[in-house]
């Protein structure tokens, strides 16, 4: 099964995407860390991420661009956490995908779909404010968007995080 959780920032999808993971069985829990830590806010959150996921069986693996090349066991359970952050990588980064970022992640996230038996992936809504955007930015919120899109098609469920209710936007049935 896949899940396309997300929110705002702040609104709890980080806490529901570990429990919703959890609760769906004992399989062997990878946990794929996106955020590059560039400075000390960013240090700081993910040590704060760390230390929610602790006592919950994680495997942490760094990945900050070339999701395709992750390894995961067969039938494991994989949060993926934060797509936001995996598409800036791949953009920005001098290591990433740059104008091929849409087809690499749809590879990788694809073949992570193909080898895990649950698979959560965690992204960010960005797209209610008001604000006009030029240039990098603009570029990078237009493939986010296409990457949601495509998560959200490939997903068996999309669960949007209000204030840490969790409102499920797809939901299909499960045989």
């Amino acid at each position: 099964m896949m899940i396309l959780v997300t929110g705002g920032s702040g609104s709890g999808k980080s806490a529901f995407a570990e429990d919703r993971l959890v609760s769906l069985g004992e399989e062997k829990r990878i946990y794929i860390a996106t955020m590059y830590p560039y400075d000390e806010e960013s240090l700081r959150r993910v040590e704060r991420h760390r230390r929610m996921r602790s006592g919950k069986g994680f495997e942490t693996i760094e990945c900050y661009t070339g999701l395709y090349g992750v390894q995961v066991p067969e039938r494991s359970a994989v949060l993926l956490e934060c797509m936001s952050n995996l598409v800036a990588n791949e953009i920005f980064q001098e290591e990433g995908a740059h104008e091929n970022t849409l087809e690499e992640i749809k590879k990788g996230i694809l073949r992570l779909k193909s080898r895990t038996r649950d698979l959560v992936v965690v992204t960010n809504e960005i797209f209610s404010e008001a604000a006009v955007y030029e240039g990098e930015t603009e570029a990078y919120l237009r493939c986010l968007g296409r990457i949601n899109q495509f998560l959200a098609e490939e997903a068996d469920q999309v669960v949007e995080v209000v204030y840490g209710i969790p409102v499920y936007v797809k939901k299909e049935r499960l045989l």
